[in-house]
């Protein structure tokens, strides 16, 4: 389960950076940059593959800026930033890949950001219930309910 969760986050790592820099580019006057493959950026192809080689390393400075391995209290980073991984990726998947909902607004916010909101903090608690189910009944056992 270690493995999948790390792989997991790993290639969420890669689909985050790689959209990043393709919605960079996709609005640029490059023609270059435009290229696809079956409604796919060739650009997104490219910086995907290239992203996979680097998420480990990305994910592990995230844990040394964030002073992972130094807090007391050393919970899971996913506590940390898996919600901020998957917030961002649903943003970057809008950017490239659908840009049409990009227009709709909610009173001057743009109605994508509040559903990846929505979904990244529904996204996380399945995962924690997946990959971490023994931590909750160690932390409910930390803090019984006092009748």
């Amino acid at each position: 389960m270690q493995k999948i969760n790390k792989y997991i986050q790993n290639t969420l790592v890669a689909i985050m950076m790689a959209c990043s820099i393709t919605a960079l580019f996709s609005s640029t006057s490059f023609a270059w940059a435009k290229i696809e493959f079956i409604q796919i950026p060739i650009l997104f192809i490219i910086n995907f593959i290239i992203s996979l080689f680097i998420a480990e390393d990305v994910r592990n400075s995230f844990k040394k800026v964030l002073r992972f391995e130094k807090r007391a209290d050393k919970r899971p980073i996913w506590e940390v930033g898996v919600g901020m991984i998957f917030f961002f990726v649903q943003i970057g998947l809008v950017e490239v890949f659908f840009r049409s909902l990009m227009v709709p607004t909610l009173d001057g916010m743009p109605l994508y950001i509040i559903f990846s909101f929505m979904n990244a903090f529904l996204a996380t608690v399945i995962y924690e219930e997946i990959f971490y189910p023994s931590l909750f009944k160690k932390q409910n056992h930390r803090n019984p309910i006092k009748k």
